[in-house]
């Protein structure tokens, strides 16, 4: 069987991505009842790091422990990737001697090189273009929390950027409409865009996306790699900010979401978080038991 890899959401079937979110969600049950799993014993997982990560390296390394296995962190300084060897032939060596790969840098065009090469599954585990995983965990605290997100509408208040690229990849395999409310500047990528605009409007105003919304999304307003842009950025997206005003203006019951770190007083509130309608720490947790289904359905390439 061929290897599977995901670097987008666009790498499963609706139907594949609908039974990995179940499993995620037992996944989390078992884990809360202390039961224990050991699918993946003597399984490795290789992480290579070129873009520092708090949630990512704590839920993917913790998850593969959490199934009997074990995850190697790998960054640049502690590899040849940081010293020129060509993406390829890290890929050929370091997939013949481990389970998968997951990677989080900045062009996605490495992992697209990568998992070209690798005889193991390569999972993006973010690049400048696409965040897959977090929206496996967006999308499964969701359904905890309101059921299935088909027909529902989901705003996204701010850039146009990794997130929000896989927001717009997700409004079309789970069957939603996407409202993007971003300055003029900062769309998502016209390509991303044109190839899914039946499931997407993009706006400027925040509260024309956030009306009758039963989601409402945001980031950081510079993400990593962007420092030097945050004075312009501040001025750009100043008035795009979920707080409990623009919360008001959604459907009875919304939920905000935000994949974190968060800027309590820039793109949200200080007081947001804290708002009846935020799941954003169970949202955080999830990427650990959305990512340890991931893992089973890659590496041993079934769901139970």
């Amino acid at each position: 069987m061929a290897v599977r890899h995901f670097l987008t959401l666009n790498d499963l079937t609706p139907d594949e991505l609908e039974a990995l979110l179940d499993h995620g969600s037992r996944l989390r049950r078992e884990w809360h009842q202390g039961k224990t799993r050991d699918t993946l014993k003597n399984r490795v997982l290789a992480m290579i790091f070129e873009k520092s990560s708090t949630r990512t390296r704590v839920s993917f390394e913790a998850g593969m422990m959490q199934l009997g296995g074990s995850a190697l962190f790998l960054s640049p300084r502690d590899t040849q990737l940081g010293r020129g060897e060509p993406i390829e032939d890290s890929a050929i060596v370091i997939s013949s001697m481990v389970d998968a790969v997951m990677i989080r840098t900045f062009a996605h065009n490495t992992v697209e090189r990568f998992a070209a090469a690798s005889s193991a599954p390569v999972i993006n585990a973010l690049t400048d273009d696409f965040h897959p995983c977090q929206l496996l965990a967006d999308m499964q605290t969701y359904r905890e929390n309101r059921g299935s997100i088909r027909g529902a509408t989901v705003a996204w208040i701010g850039d146009g950027n990794n997130m929000c690229h896989s927001y717009i990849n997700a409004a079309v395999m789970f069957g939603f409409h996407l409202n993007v409310a971003c300055p003029k500047g900062y769309e998502p990528d016209a390509a991303v865009f044109e190839a899914h605009k039946e499931h997407v409007t993009v706006m400027r105003e925040p509260a024309d996306a956030a009306r009758d919304a039963n989601l409402l999304v945001t980031d950081v307003w510079a993400s990593m790699g962007q420092e030097s842009e945050q004075k312009a950025r501040e001025l750009a997206f100043s008035s795009y900010q979920i707080n409990p005003q623009l919360m008001s203006l959604a459907a009875k019951g919304a939920l905000f979401m935000h994949c974190l770190p968060a800027h309590r007083g820039e793109e949200i509130s200080q007081d947001m978080m804290e708002h009846s309608g935020s799941v954003v720490w169970q949202e955080a947790e999830n990427r650990l038991h959305a990512q340890k289904a991931l893992l089973e359905f890659l590496i041993l390439k079934r769901l139970d």
